[in-house]
Formats: structure tokens, C-alpha cells, sequence
């Protein structure tokens, strides 16, 4: 199974993007995503033939772009965006316009039906090229869409105001400037709608800007010769040796071979202080060297950073819908053929009532363009991309939209206790040998060799104090998760160092961190410190300030884990618990209520992806980071309440787009129908409500929400 992502242009509305993933589907694709904010299309293929897949949706009208190519040729357009479209259409419409003030200015010449049709006429072919078009291929797809109704709607107006001037009728059987002003201000609309999206985008058009930098590679020539040359940073590879000066962007993920430098990675991480790094110290691509020269090697290329995965990850959740966007689905894709009966039942009741053919003709027009399905399928796609762009922007990752939604419901947050409420950084705080069978050394030694076989936080603090190169060569050795390390040697002695449970039958002592056994005696213990985080507090408190309750789930002694939770104000204390206790905990407390999982180790994996929301730290094991729905990038839980508060605000900011899109059309309709409401008037209306929706979801931007 393959995975393909395509960029589609041309998807102006809802119905556009349920088009392309109703085929997709049809077509036996399977893990179909349409994002309509950014055009991108993913989806999953077996054996079908992506140039006919691709050639299926050009049919539909759409443009396709593959990975890393130009999109398809098509025939060359007079017009390529709707600001140019709406430029041209204004020249022709506003002297057009010019008769409706013929009261207080009269302009002769205007009033001349020919003229009015010349005026009229270049307007009417430019939205009959983009309209028109598009309501053809998406009445032949069965899934007409918003063009449909402006198509109809302006070429009933023009076929009509052309038939008056044919049979010369007189004046009121004229309306020219009708079929003109609602193609221009639907450009307008349009124009604006794509200037909205664009700036719901932003956040994350910035992380992608920053993706595509020129960098400084360094060759040697053939007497050894160090040389620079610029080259882009697209084209580096892994491996590749880089220089990077004061000021510059770092081109891609690398390694420091020689230098310091300090760094702003505010773009990746959200983290505003710049950071002192210095030789084997990773950089991240993107983020800027403020003052330093070093030379590095690149560890990722561009498509495989850690930037590039962000947006990636972004993308992708912004493909995701919630379940409060299914309604708006459903409604959209009944709606165009639902709005087409309700103008020709209300045309017909004006007509019988009111005997005026022309008054029940426009009516029935400004219902056409009064309606607006465009709101309905923008209201969550639009909240949900400055959500999550602005997540990102800030340090926060949302693996899918689902999780914006679900924060709102969040009663209890579980915090893991080592390298997530402390900094996981461990020092070396003491020990003791208390068997005359080894020496300190001995005991050093021992406690290395099996620690250096482990990637816990407190063995890697071990391995680190009492580092040596003559580690002793064991037959046998594993890891058994939440108790510790065993090892066999070849004479058959056996090694342990693990927590209090490996040594309870020898000591009733359980204050220690790590108990070293040989053959099932105790040769001593060692004690390691950890941080608190310093935002840890703050975090605690403000949770419950949200009346959210917090718990300490830790596979830690109890004693150990009640401090911590007596200095930070936890309400309850889980201890002593390994992996697939900590599942059946958490399985417990998501029964009682919605729950969020923070954690970083292995052991936390099961656990985050069992939870209504797993929530990682960036620098948390790889497994960690891929189970979770959340990844706070480096700035440790600090940004919690940020994804907590952008949960709740997305959610509501969907709340009101999609009341604003609902209510706009049940009222918009009925007062079109009963001649409120003028065409024209109705087109500037209906655009600007697409705006409306923009701007509320653009206000999340800078809305507090922690």
C-alpha cells in the first residue's frame, strides 16, 4: 500500500472537496484526506494507476499537483486568480451601474439596451468561463456545487434582460447591471474568502517559508583545501558538512562538529529565549543562529526534518474532521439541489400572488444568489487551521482535529512523573556498598556494566558518572520494564539492578533508587536526584483552577511520588506501578471520565495511546512521540495550558462559524423569497459572509485562551 499526496487546486467550496473524496473513494482509495484550506490531497493505493487517478480528477475541474512536480499543463487562461477576475468584471460593471442613479444624474447614453448589453457582455463570458464551467463538471459529477447557483442565477438575468432588448420591451425588462454585479461582487467574495484562508494559513506559511533557505556546504579539493560554496538546502544530504554563521537560518537537522553558538528555535519550539549550544549539540532546521560561527553535519534532509514534519503533521491534521463538522457535510451536500426547489417553488407562489412576472423573476434570483453554502463547509476547516497554526507556531503539535475538540470534554490530566513534573536531567546524589563481598570499584562497576544496556533517565545518569571502557561482558542480558536490569555472566553468577521489588525479601529500607544484587544478595544501593520543573507548579495549579483534576501515575516508590505530589498540589498519588498497570489505570480513570495522559518514557506509551488524549514532550522516546495524539515541543509541559485553552477556543470558535453559517442561510433564503433583498445586494452579502466566518476563526490568533 502506497501513500500519495497530491496538492489540488481549484477547490473553492465544501462541496469542491467532498467532490475529489467522493471519487477518491469510488475509486476503491483507501485513508482518503481533502484538506480544503491548503489544496492537499492524501490518500492510500494498491494497485489502481495514479495517472488515471490523477486524469479523474482534472476531469472533475481540477488542477492536480504531484509530489515534487509542476502542476498538469492546461490550456492558458486569460485570468489566473479571482482578484484578476474581479478587477476586469468592476471596469465593465460600475459604469453599468451608473443608470440606477439615473433620478439624480442622467447619463443618456446608458440607458441605451445595446450598450448596456456591450457593458454587460465581457462580464458575462468571464463568469460564465469560471462559473459556468465549473457548474457543468459538477452537475455531470453529480455533486453540484455553489457555482451552480450563480450560474443559473446570472445567466437568468442575462437571457432575460436580453430577450427585452431583442423584443425591445423598454426599461423594465432590462436588468444588465443585475447579471454584472453579481459575477463581479461574487469575485469579489471569492477574492476576499481566498485572502482570508491565506491568513488563517499564515502561521503555518511561515514554518514553510522558512523550509527553503540557502546554505554554506563545505568540499575539500584535492590538496585538502577547505571550500565553501552556497548551495540550496534542498539539495543537502545526510552526511553533508555545513557552515553556519551569526544571523544565518540553520539550513537543515545537524550535528555540531566545532563551535558555540547561541540560537532562537522560537519558530520550531515556541520558545522565546535563545539557547547556548555547543559541540555534538543538534540543531534544529529553521531556527537561527543569533551569535556564533559553527560547522556541522547534517543529520536529516529538508523532506525529513523535524520542521518539515511538522507541517507535515499539521497538514494532516487539518485534513481530519471532527465530528461536528459531519452535520455540516450531510447539509452540504444536499444543499445546492434544496436551495434550486426552494427558488423555483418561491418564483411560482410570487408569480400566482403577486402577478408580476419580473418582481417573481428577481426574487427567485436573489435567492439563487443569496445562499451560501461555501459558509457551512468553511466554518470548521477555517477554526481548525488557525488552531492548529497557531498550535505549531507555538510549540504544540496536534496529531489529528479530533484531538481540538475532544480537549474541551478533558475532566482529569495524568502526568507521568520522571522526565515529564521533573526535568529528567539526574545527577548523582549518593551511594553505599554494604556487602563485604565487593569493593567500591567493584560495585562502580558492576552498576555501569548493567546500566549501560538501559535508556532509563537514572541509568543513563549512572552510566554517565561512572563511565569506563572495561565493562564486564555478560552471556545474557535484558531490560524487564518497571523493575530494572538482569544480567548473567558466564560463570553463571547473576546480576540485578532494578527498583525496591528486586530487593524487598533483603531490606525493608525502600527510600533508595536503584538496589545492585548478585546472586540474590545485596551488594549496595544507589541514590540519583531529579529537578522539578520549574513551570510544574503553575501547570498543577492551573488545572485545578479549571477544576480539572490532576494525578501522579508513576512506576516510582509511593513515598517519592507523595512528596513530589504534596509540593506541587496533586489531588491523587498512583505509585509503584509498571506498564501494563499503568494501562489498566488509566483504562479505569478514562471509564470515569475523559482523560489526558502526559508522558515521555517507553513505559508511558501503552498508556498515552489508551487515554481520550495522550499527550507527549518532544524530547520524549520516539515510541512516546509517535502514540500520542499532542507533542509539547521543547519547552516541557509549559505549554500545556496553550493546547488545553486552544482545545476549548477551537471548539467554540466552530461552535459560532457554523451557527453564523446556519442562521445566515435560514434567514438570508426566506427574505430573498419575500423581495427584501435585491440580487446585487444579495451577492455582496453572501461573499461577505465567508469573511465573517475567516475573521472569527482569524481571531484565535491573538484570542487568550490559557
Amino acid at each position: 500500500m502506497k501513500k500519495v499526496n497530491w496538492k489540488v487546486d481549484g477547490m473553492t467550496c465544501s462541496n469542491c472537496a467532498l467532490t475529489v473524496q467522493q471519487y477518491l473513494t469510488s475509486e476503491g482509495m483507501e485513508n482518503v484526506k481533502v484538506n480544503l484550506m491548503g489544496g492537499e490531497v492524501s490518500f492510500d493505493i494498491n494497485s489502481k494507476n495514479e495517472q488515471q487517478l490523477l486524469e479523474g480528477i482534472e476531469s472533475l475541474g481540477y488542477t492536480v499537483q504531484t509530489d515534487g512536480s509542476q502542476p498538469a499543463k492546461q490550456g492558458k487562461r486569460l485570468f489566473t486568480s479571482h482578484k484578476q477576475r474581479f478587477l476586469f468584471c468592476l471596469v465593465f460593471t460600475l459604469p453599468l451601474m451608473l443608470h440606477m442613479l439615473d433620478k439624480w444624474v442622467h447619463i443618456h447614453w446608458l440607458m441605451n439596451p445595446w450598450v448596456q448589453l456591450g457593458l454587460c457582455l465581457p462580464v458575462f463570458v468571464v463568469g460564465m468561463d469560471f462559473f459556468g464551467r465549473s457548474a457543468i463538471k459538477s452537475i455531470r459529477n453529480r455533486m453540484p456545487n455553489m457555482n451552480v447557483l450563480i450560474a443559473i442565477g446570472a445567466t437568468a438575468a442575462f437571457v432575460y434582460s436580453l430577450t427585452g432588448a431583442l423584443l425591445n420591451l423598454g426599461p423594465q425588462f432590462l436588468f444588465f447591471e443585475t447579471t454584472a454585479s453579481i459575477i463581479t461582487l461574487v469575485f469579489l467574495g471569492n477574492f476576499l474568502e481566498d485572502a482570508s484562508i491565506q491568513s488563517t494559513q499564515r502561521a503555518l506559511n511561515s514554518l514553510a517559508r522558512s523550509q527553503k533557505v540557502m546554505a554554506n556546504m563545505i568540499a575539500f579539493d584535492e590538496n585538502h583545501q577547505e571550500i565553501i560554496f552556497p548551495i540550496e538546502n534542498t539539495h543537502l544530504r545526510s552526511g553533508d558538512l555545513i557552515l553556519i554563521k551569526s544571523g544565518e537560518q540553520v539550513p537543515a537537522d545537524c550535528k555540531i562538529l566545532t563551535g558555540d553558538a547561541t540560537v532562537n528555535e522560537s519558530i520550531i519550539t515556541g520558545e522565546s529565549l535563545p539557547i547556548t549550544k555547543k559541540g555534538k549539540d543538534k540543531l534544529i532546521g529553521g531556527s537561527i543562529i543569533i551569535d556564533g560561527i559553527v560547522r556541522a553535519q547534517v543529520t536529516s534532509e529538508s523532506k525529513d526534518s523535524v520542521l518539515a514534519n511538522i507541517i507535515n503533521l499539521v497538514k494532516q491534521a487539518q485534513s481530519e474532521k471532527p465530528p461536528v463538522q459531519q452535520l455540516a457535510d450531510k447539509i452540504s451536500a444536499i444543499f445546492v439541489p434544496v436551495v434550486l426547489a426552494i427558488a423555483v417553488i418561491a418564483f411560482i407562489a410570487n408569480y400566482l400572488l403577486l402577478h408580476d412576472f419580473t418582481m417573481a423573476f428577481m426574487r427567485c434570483i436573489a435567492i439563487l444568489v443569496i445562499a451560501c453554502p461555501c459558509a457551512m463547509g468553511l466554518a470548521t476547516p477555517a477554526a481548525i487551521a488557525v488552531g492548529l497554526g497557531r498550535a505549531a507556531r507555538n510549540g504544540v503539535l496536534f496529531r489529528n482535529a479530533k484531538s481540538l475538540e475532544l480537549f474541551r470534554t478533558i475532566k482529569q490530566v495524568v502526568f507521568d512523573k520522571t522526565g515529564t513534573l521533573t526535568t529528567g536531567r539526574f545527577e548523582l546524589a549518593n551511594y553505599e556498598v554494604v556487602s563485604a563481598v565487593v569493593n567500591p570499584d567493584e560495585f562502580k562497576h558492576i552498576a555501569f556494566s548493567l546500566e549501560k544496556y538501559s535508556n532509563h533517565p537514572i541509568a543513563q545518569c549512572i552510566t554517565a558518572s561512572w563511565k569506563r571502557k572495561d565493562a564486564i561482558r555478560w552471556t545474557k542480558v535484558e531490560e524487564k520494564k518497571g523493575i530494572g536490569m538482569i544480567a548473567t555472566t558466564a560463570s553463571g553468577d547473576r546480576y540485578v539492578a532494578g527498583s525496591f521489588e528486586t530487593a524487598m525479601a533483603l531490606t525493608t529500607d525502600d527510600s533508595h533508587n536503584v538496589y545492585i544484587l548478585k546472586n540474590d544478595q545485596l551488594l549496595g544501593w544507589i541514590d540519583v536526584k531529579d529537578e522539578v520543573r520549574p513551570e510544574a507548579i503553575s501547570i498543577v495549579q492551573y488545572l485545578r483552577h479549571r477544576n480539572v483534576r490532576t494525578v501522579l501515575l508513576s512506576g516510582d516508590r509511593l513515598s517519592k511520588c507523595r512528596q513530589l505530589a504534596n509540593l506541587l498540589g496533586i489531588d491523587e498519588v498512583i505509585a509503584e506501578k509498571k506498564p501494563e498497570e499503568k494501562l489498566a489505570v488509566i483504562e479505569d480513570l478514562t471509564l470515569q471520565g475523559p482523560t489526558a495522559m502526559v508522558g515521555d518514557g517507553i513505559n508511558d506509551a501503552p498508556a498515552l495511546a489508551k487515554a481520550t488524549i495522550g499527550i507527549s514532550l518532544s524530547e520524549a522516546s520516539q515510541i512516546a512521540v509517535q502514540t500520542a495524539d499532542v507533542v509539547l515541543m521543547n519547552s516541557g509541559i509549559r505549554n500545556l495550558p496553550l493546547a488545553l485553552g486552544l482545545g476549548r477556543h477551537t471548539f467554540l470558535t466552530i461552535k459560532q462559524n457554523l451557527f453564523w453559517a446556519f442562521i445566515y442561510n435560514i434567514v438570508a433564503i426566506p427574505v430573498a423569497a419575500f423581495g427584501l433583498l435585491t440580487p446585487t445586494f444579495g451577492a455582496l452579502v453572501m461573499g461577505l459572509s465567508d469573511v465573517v466566518l475567516a475573521v472569527n476563526s482569524v481571531r484565535l490568533f491573538v484570542k487568550k485562551v490559557a
